[in-house]
């Protein structure tokens, strides 16, 4: 039996139970053009102690089949996101609130 294929990529949700989908991006040569070309690709993995969050970088493995969708398992979190997703779309929204005040304060002076 040979290896099972690893592959590392970004969270990009934790929403389901035990599992997260891993996005990973790299490029691929047009065959006729011969322009590098983006390309992504959805993996669904199982995350059994759902240690992974939306954002952190992470390495998945191939497994038996769990379900519909996921082959792959968690491996490791190799690098945590900064800051949490929904914490940093809470300050900017309070963010532009805050400026919105301001400038309706000066309008009415």
């Amino acid at each position: 039996m040979g290896q099972k294929r690893q592959i590392q990529g970004v969270v990009i949700s934790d929403k389901a139970p035990k599992t997260i989908v891993v996005e990973l991006e790299s490029y691929k040569r047009h065959p006729k053009y011969k322009k590098r070309v983006s390309f992504r690709a959805k993996y669904y993995a199982h995350d059994e102690n759902e240690i992974a969050h939306v954002g952190d970088t992470v390495t998945i493995q191939e497994s038996r089949p769990l379900s519909k969708l996921k082959r792959f398992v968690l491996v490791s979190v190799d690098k945590k996101a900064l800051e949490d997703i929904k914490i940093a779309e809470e300050r900017e929204v309070e963010e532009l609130l805050h400026e919105h005040e301001e400038e309706s304060s000066e309008e009415a002076k």
